[in-house]
């Protein structure tokens, strides 16, 4: 098993499938954008969706695996609202492979230049 944190996150690898995994689907991504700037129930989210309150619920489930969001009960009614910190692991993480990205076309640069 991989750990992320020599890119500023302490992450392991099922960490990070789950949390790309999540990422990748882009209803799951809009429940994320919603559920950060307002806490939501299930039921509010599937109306702006046409599908089932079940895959909704299936969606929740996978951003909840990955960090990406929390719920809470109020009553009876399970309330959803993102999670920033995992937005700014996320974050980190892909801010890592693109230092790692750049040092390499920096030194191929640096290569060609010297040509």
């Amino acid at each position: 098993m991989v750990s992320y944190h020599k890119h500023g996150v302490d992450l392991s690898d099922d960490d990070v499938d789950r949390l790309f995994r999540a990422l990748a689907d882009a209803t799951r991504r809009d429940i994320v954008r919603r559920t950060l700037t307002d806490e939501c129930s299930i039921s509010d989210l599937a109306h702006h969706y046409d599908m089932s309150f079940a895959a909704v619920r299936k969606h929740v489930n996978v951003l909840e695996e990955a960090g990406l969001v929390t719920d809470g009960r109020h009553g009876r009614e399970r309330r959803i609202r993102g999670n920033p910190e995992a937005i700014r692991r996320a974050q980190t993480l892909l801010d890592g492979y693109e230092r790692l990205w750049r040092g390499r076309i920096d030194r191929l640069d640096a290569l060609l230049a010297d040509d």
